[in-house]
């Protein structure tokens, strides 16, 4: 049978007949889930996942993989992917004015380093039917209704998931977020007693909204880390490495950290744009990042699990579905976010909101929920919240 082709960019050739039901652009735990659930729902699809790194690799990252994550693992059909490591149920939080809370969380956490993590998803995309394959995306072109990544792969849709500085987003006339709604941090690994079972964040004033954070993964090592917004980092008039590894240095005095890598976190701004066309943004290259707590893994599962859904149930058009569910999903509890991150701005409303914590387990509850899932704030609670924060500006005065 003869083979058709078109002119796709460049000058170059694509056979129209080699067509992927779903490209998939980066394969992190947005980009995996997309190529995961596609397979999931429809085990004849044609799915491609491409990465321009071969994995294993490192990402910089808090490594904390939530109890919300695991109920995502579970939807995709992985629900053991990480098993075998140690969860951990204790949190502890000091408030930039020093109020401080330690509880129990409802569920267990864990934390997986992303070098294991992304590997394991992406091996069982590969073991699912997916194609991997090693290449960096640098051009996209739309002919008869079809998506075409560098003149060379043909495909009825695309999930763009190639993180925080999206060249699918750029190519989509996508916009980055603006530096008001970006954050840098800085990650590495310390040693702590085996024991360690506590993860810690503590906060800091000076330049608020910013804090330290210690995830002890079980083997004896920790995940360490200093964020804060881009804009107070810039305000500083400081070389930003001095600025990241000298706070963290101050805040984790016990800690000597290694491996310290910086990366940015577009946060999102409450209503993010989910794609352009075929193709579908998710997780960082959508801008989906918890704007309290710096949380990625969970949105990028949940928005990736949609865009493969949407790609493979509403092939002819899948933006408009992928748009509707990921509201559903997400909806309520970006808005809330996005008031919740305009309140602490002033850190006596996190101080205020960690002190209450500290006397009331629900709300310790509810702001694990918030800060790493899809929670939202019953308006009986915000009020309590708000309550304590006025009359600790009043003793103040």
């Amino acid at each position: 049978m003869a083979r058709r082709f078109r002119r796709g960019v460049q000058g170059r050739f694509t056979q129209m007949n080699d067509v992927w039901d779903l490209a998939v652009v980066g394969g992190g735990p947005a980009g995996a889930a997309a190529a995961l659930r596609a397979r999931q729902l429809r085990p004849d699809a044609r799915v491609l996942l491409l990465d321009r790194a071969d994995f294993p690799r490192d990402k910089a990252c808090g490594d904390g993989i939530a109890a919300h994550c695991r109920d995502e693992l579970a939807l995709l059909g992985i629900p053991d992917l990480i098993a075998d490591y140690r969860p951990t149920q204790r949190l502890a939080v000091v408030s930039p004015g020093g109020a401080r809370v330690s509880a129990t969380s409802a569920r267990p956490n864990h934390v997986v380093p992303r070098r294991v993590f992304d590997a394991r998803l992406v091996d069982a995309a590969r073991a699912r039917g997916v194609e991997v394959r090693r290449h960096h995306v640098r051009s996209l072109a739309v002919l008869d209704g079809h998506i075409v990544l560098d003149g060379t792969v043909t495909a009825r849709a695309a999930v763009a998931a190639d993180g925080a500085n999206s060249t699918m987003r750029r190519l989509i006339g996508v916009s980055p977020a603006p530096d008001r709604h970006t954050a840098i941090a800085v990650r590495g690994y310390a040693d702590v007693p085996a024991d360690d079972d506590v993860q810690s964040i503590f906060m800091q004033q000076d330049g608020w909204p910013a804090y330290a954070w210690s995830f002890p993964i079980g083997d004896g090592t920790a995940n360490v880390g200093f964020g804060m917004l881009l804009p107070r980092l810039r305000a500083t008039g400081r070389p930003g490495r001095e600025v990241l590894h000298g706070r963290l240095a101050e805040l984790l005095p016990h800690l000597s950290a290694h491996d310290l890598r910086a990366h940015h976190l577009p946060l999102s701004p409450g209503r993010p744009r989910p794609g352009s066309g075929r193709v579908l943004l998710a997780g960082d290259a959508a801008g989906l990042i918890n704007p309290l707590t710096g949380e990625g893994i969970y949105y990028a599962l949940v928005s990736g699990r949609l865009a493969g859904e949407a790609a493979v149930r509403a092939a002819a058009d899948p933006l408009p579905a992928y748009r509707r569910e990921l509201r559903k999903a997400l909806g309520r509890h970006l808005r809330t976010t996005d008031v919740l991150a305009l309140a602490a701005q002033s850190p006596g409303f996190i101080d205020a909101a960690i002190d209450t914590a500290a006397r009331r387990k629900e709300v310790f509850d509810l702001l694990v929920d918030v800060g790493l899932g899809a929670g939202t704030v019953p308006l009986p609670l915000a009020l309590a919240v708000v309550r304590r924060w006025i009359a600790s500006g009043v003793r103040r005065r």
